[in-house]
């Protein structure tokens, strides 16, 4: 039989850097995002004992981050705002990154998890502990803001900024 230690390792860290990439779109900073990690983690594992087995340990995952973000931005009083980003790689990345980063920070949360993490819109609602239809209506606004940023280009289409949701 497992460890508790072993068990929380099989389940929480191999969603590390989902995470870490995750608290740095919502922070823009990647001290702080993995800070926000580091204390997920610790949380996560000091309330193992209550996690269900049969339950989506990712989306478990996320909901800590995203209360350990709430509780950052309480903390520090600060209102997580866009910022630039410099990006070192092409153009089209650095034009979907600036777009992204002004975003409404409920907005960037949801399209962050739906497209670069891949949760479905159900699985966003538990994680934001919000509506689906919340989800949903701030997903279409996202990507809608998105296309006007980034214009009726390519980048928009291949990034999954286009219609759809899941």
């Amino acid at each position: 039989m497992p460890s508790r230690q072993d068990e929380f390792e099989r389940v929480a860290l191999s969603y590390t850097r989902g995470l870490l990439r995750f608290a740095r779109r919502l922070t823009g900073d990647s001290a702080t995002a993995e800070d926000l990690v580091q204390e997920a983690l610790l949380k996560a594992w000091r309330s193992f004992d209550q996690f269900q087995p049969e339950t989506n340990a990712r989306a478990w995952l996320f909901r800590i981050v995203v209360n350990c973000w709430y509780g950052w931005a309480r903390k520090t009083k600060l209102i997580v705002m866009p910022s630039p980003r410099t990006v070192e790689s092409a153009l089209e990345a650095v034009e979907i990154s600036q777009a992204l980063d002004q975003l409404p920070s409920e907005q960037r949360a949801v399209i962050v998890l739906a497209v670069v993490e891949g949760f479905t819109c159900r699985e966003i609602a538990e994680i934001l502990a919000v509506p689906i239809g919340t989800v949903m209506s701030r997903l279409s606004r996202a990507r809608q803001a998105m296309r006007e940023k980034l214009g009726a280009c390519e980048i928009a289409a291949t990034a999954g900024w286009g219609k759809g949701s899941r």
